[in-house]
């Protein structure tokens, strides 16, 4: 493991979370394998996730909102299958975003992201070897922001972790719902039972109580999940850590167009 940083001493809660520690590490990994999802609250400490909050706060007239109806496997429509299909059944994900270019250089959201002890934490917990930043100017660090009525709706992944930050929870709803390993993307069985069971509730999925200034890591491409829509005039407002196991990534021009309204063309 690489030396401490400074910086980092001064925005991660490092005698909860000594994230340089081999026992600690281990101990992530094999709660992240057993539950699918690892939740580590009070990751930061209380200056930083006040300065952070103000910081989310003054850029969010930046965001670009979008909203989309979508299938649960965020894939196009299967014209084979019948339209009542659970494949083909459509939800609604609606949001603001902005992107790694619309953060301040010296937010702390950049140190935390772009510190190698960080980096490899992660790595070392999600089993790859390494970790890389996206390419594009986008991609690597979001903030998401889900003002009253917003919500993203019932999905799998295509990646195979997510590592996100609360910062701001509304007032009610915004809740992180979950249904562990619905789908076996290696068998090629994508649970269309077990999906509808979900979908038409007969099926409850468990409830992730996420308080502001939690890090949650989440295997979310078996497993299905959520966020309810935003109750209340408190917007929910939550960071994504995007990384790649391969370097030169980059978010296609249609997604980028989709996800963020621009492409790395227009800067």
């Amino acid at each position: 493991m690489p030396e401490l940083d400074p910086e980092l001493e001064q925005i991660i809660n490092f005698r909860q979370y000594p994230i340089d520690n081999e026992v600690f590490i281990e101990q992530c990994a094999t709660e992240l394998d057993k539950k699918g999802v690892l939740t580590l609250p009070n990751f930061i400490n209380n200056e930083t996730l006040l300065e952070l909050t103000i910081e989310a706060k003054e850029n969010q007239f930046k965001a670009y909102y979008a909203k989309s109806t979508h299938n649960i496997y965020l894939t196009e429509i299967n014209t084979k299958l019948p339209p009542d299909h659970i494949f083909n059944y459509q939800v609604i994900s609606s949001k603001g975003c902005i992107t790694t270019d619309q953060i301040p250089e010296n937010s702390k959201l950049k140190s935390i992201y772009g510190s190698i002890i960080f980096k490899d934490f992660l790595a070392r917990v999600v089993n790859e070897r390494k970790l890389y930043e996206y390419t594009d100017p986008f991609s690597s660090i979001n903030i998401h922001y889900a003002k009253e009525n917003q919500e993203l709706g019932w999905h799998f992944d295509n990646s195979n972790f997510a590592v996100t930050l609360l910062l701001q929870k509304p007032e009610a709803g915004g809740e992180f719902e979950y249904v562990k390993n619905i789908r076996n993307i290696k068998n090629n069985d994508m649970g269309y039972e077990a999906v509808a069971k979900i979908i038409y509730k007969k099926k409850k999925p468990k409830k992730l109580e996420i308080k502001p200034g939690t890090l949650v890591l989440f295997r979310g491409k078996n497993s299905m999940h959520r966020v309810t829509p935003t109750i209340g005039n408190l917007t929910r407002m939550l960071v994504v850590f995007a990384y790649n196991a391969k370097p030169g990534i980059s978010l296609s021009k249609t997604a980028q167009k989709t996800f963020y309204g621009k492409t790395s063309e227009d800067l």
